[in-house]
């Protein structure tokens, strides 16, 4: 299993430093002096290989986001303290890896942002349960629906038709969606909390 992992650990550097459709089976072989017969028999095409290798970048990120989520008890400190994972997200689409998925592996990559969705969501709405049972969020929303409007706001910044990435500070789009969120969901007693931290 350590094998296993430090080989996929690997293939996503290559697939993320030259994308999906630049690097071959040949690339990938080279990379680790096997034969590309070898590694035919573990994946069948390239197409398997991207998608073990998006399905372990995202089993990182989200292991990552339940861990802070577990291990910060406030529910609003929690959504507000530095998250390098979540600033990797905000700018992950305008990737050469995105990029290269979004055009020659659409299928794949409509499939890993659906997954990828599904569970930042799940996070998410660990959160706002949280966050209702401490008494700083309204119950009078749909955490599910809220949590996925976020994952699709964090998300829109990088290749937005309506928003142009040249002329808005990405920093400042990142905070003012918070701000958006957090003011959405929170209660007077969440909005003294947020007040408290200058947010």
């Amino acid at each position: 299993m350590e094998e296993h992992t430090i080989f996929i650990t690997k293939v996503s550097q290559l697939f993320i430093e030259n994308g999906a459709k630049t690097l071959t089976m040949d690339d990938v072989a080279k990379a680790f002096g096997i034969s590309k017969k070898t590694l035919y028999i573990k994946y069948k095409n390239k197409e398997e290989l991207i998608e073990e290798v998006l399905q372990f970048k995202l089993s990182e990120i989200i292991a990552r986001l339940k861990y802070l989520d577990q291990t910060i008890e406030n529910a609003i400190e929690r959504m507000l303290c530095r998250d390098d994972e979540i600033d990797n997200l905000s700018h992950s689409n305008n990737s050469l890896l995105i990029r290269q998925l979004m055009k020659y592996y659409p299928a794949i990559f409509e499939k890993h942002m659906i997954e990828f969705s599904d569970q930042f969501a799940e996070v998410l709405v660990h959160n706002i349960l949280k966050g209702r049972a401490q008494g700083y969020y309204r119950e009078n929303f749909d955490a599910e629906v809220y949590s996925k409007l976020f994952f699709q706001l964090v998300m829109s910044m990088e290749g937005s038709l309506y928003l142009d990435s040249n002329t808005i500070n990405k920093d400042h789009y990142k905070q003012e969606l918070m701000s958006m969120y957090m003011n959405a969901i929170t209660t007077e007693k969440g909005k003294k909390i947020l007040k408290n931290i200058n947010y």
